[in-house]
């Protein structure tokens, strides 16, 4: 058996200065996990909240046909607005507006309509609302754009 010696102030000075600087760095790997777990639960929440509102567009659409088209009934008011607060209580917003700067980031244009008077391209009708969950686009907004007619092309002479 081996018997302990006493140790010196300046060893236990050492040694105190290891373990502290010991705990300093698995205390900071700890808060470093924990707010990557955080993080990592906060993205499976954004991607599941995402997948669900995505398969859900669908149904906000015949919604919003159904109410452009029919009489709006109790029933269908309630519906309407319970299925748009709930959406938007995950995060959902609708995007596109007539009259909006055409954003090919964020639109899709079906239609094209030039004219005179006109400068820049712009959205003027909406056939079908985009959405988006924070920053992340979930469906461009499909669109009528109207806008200038093509600039003349440069001829060149050889």
């Amino acid at each position: 058996m081996t018997q302990s010696r006493p140790r010196s102030t300046a060893e236990l000075e050492r040694l105190l200065q290891e373990r502290t600087a010991d705990l300093q760095r698995v205390k900071a790997e700890y808060d470093n996990y924990r707010k990557r777990v955080r993080r990592d639960r906060l993205a499976v929440r954004q991607i599941a909240a995402a997948n669900v509102l995505t398969g859900l567009l669908p149904v906000l659409d015949a919604v919003d046909r159904a109410c452009a088209h029919e009489p709006l009934t109790p029933g269908l008011k309630d519906i309407a607005d319970t299925l748009e607060s709930q959406a938007g209580a995950l995060g959902l917003v609708a995007f596109g507006e007539a009259g909006d700067t055409f954003d090919p980031a964020r639109h899709e244009a079906l239609a094209h309509h030039v004219r005179e008077d006109v400068d820049r391209l712009v959205c003027t009708a909406v056939l079908r609302p985009g959405y988006r969950l924070g920053d992340q686009l979930l469906r461009p907004a499909h669109v009528e754009v109207t806008g200038p007619p093509p600039a003349s092309p440069c001829v060149r002479r050889g």
